[in-house]
């Protein structure tokens, strides 16, 4: 394997199935995964977070109390990747942080540091109208981001609008970027999506139960416990901490913070979708209740689509479903082995 192999990026919505898919390709493929996501760099974001057992590059890197930004990832990743290649292994990239997908594969723009008098500003707003009132503000001057975000997403909201004011600029176009990759070599891009959408929901919900009885709630309680942690930090923003911070703090019962995290990680998991959809050069591959490969949709150039027709061939030749779960199917394994082997990957992105 060259110094040059190909970038695997497995994307897709949170409760997808991408962890347990990259770990069957990194084992197969002789592969190290890269996380890609923006709760699991920080350490004590286990149950919440799906923390896998399986070693992964920049999980556990950061205290809640430390933000970690796109380009602290884009630093971390590409020197890994370049690690990854000097041992002659493959990198594979995993997780549903598009704007970290975005920050390295397409760059960013360089934004102006933040301006303590603007950022104070939309602090007394937010403390006198609240943040739903200033995300309503967000969505007139920067839809695209408003779009994204939770209107309580104090951080995000407020960042916005700081770059807004200063520079009358959206946020969400800086983050179009110019600058190029910061990894060079090949990529392969698929997401994972289990079809329809209310078995997602489903998932999603299972997921969270068996959280809360995995302990979640002693897990927040002890971030809680932590006067250096507030609300208002990026780690405990995390779609499930939040709301069982807010039943800590006696804002709302177990009940409510359940019901809220599961409406929350469905929001999430449609903004994941959102913009996914619009990703270059992506293929997807869907998934039936039991894992298994259902069908395949490609918004790719007609070179790249080519190239995933072994594996679109072998879902008709099944009759529509190519079992076993995707991380133990040996037809889908193998096609990737194939891209690798062969050096017929997608061109770069």
């Amino acid at each position: 394997m060259s110094n040059h192999a190909p970038l695997l990026c497995i994307m897709g919505p949170t409760a997808a199935g991408k962890t347990d898919l990259a770990i069957a390709l990194a084992q197969r493929l002789d592969g190290e995964l890269i996380s890609v996501d923006s709760a699991l760099v920080y350490r004590g974001l286990n149950i919440g977070a799906a923390k896998p057992d399986y070693p992964h590059h920049l999980i556990d890197i950061r205290d809640p109390s430390e933000p970690y930004s796109a380009a602290d990832f884009v630093r971390d990743a590409s020197q890994a990747v370049k690690a990854i290649r000097a041992r002659g292994r493959v990198p594979i990239l995993v997780g549903g942080t598009q704007l970290y997908y975005r920050a390295l594969l397409q760059g960013l723009d360089d934004m102006p540091a933040s301006d303590p008098a603007v950022r104070a500003a939309i602090e007394r707003e937010a403390s006198e109208r609240g943040w739903p009132a200033l995300h309503t503000e967000l969505s007139r001057v920067d839809p695209e981001l408003a779009a994204r975000l939770h209107p309580n997403h104090s951080q995000r909201i407020g960042r916005g609008l700081e770059i807004w004011r200063m520079t009358g600029k959206p946020l969400s176009a800086w983050q179009q970027g110019d600058a190029g990759p910061a990894v060079d070599g090949p990529v392969v891009a698929c997401a994972i999506c289990p079809e329809p959408r209310a078995l997602l929901h489903q998932r999603i919900e299972q997921r969270f139960d068996a959280m809360l009885e995995q302990g979640l709630v002693d897990e927040v309680r002890a971030l809680h416990a932590r006067a250096d942690l507030t609300a208002d930090l990026p780690a405990i923003r995390a779609v499930g901490y939040r709301q069982i911070w807010a039943y800590l703090d006696g804002e709302v019962d177990l009940a409510q913070a359940r019901s809220m995290g599961i409406a929350a990680t469905r929001q999430l998991a449609k903004r994941q979708l959102t913009w996914l959809r619009g990703w270059p050069e992506l293929t997807w591959l869907l998934t039936n209740a039991s894992g298994e490969l259902q069908g395949m949709r490609s918004n790719c150039t007609a070179d790249n689509a080519e190239r995933w027709m072994p594996l679109r061939a072998a879902i008709e030749a099944s009759g529509g479903v190519v079992g076993p779960d995707l991380a133990r199917n040996e037809t889908v394994l193998g096609f990737f082995a194939g891209i690798m082997r062969n050096s017929i990957a997608p061109r770069p992105i």
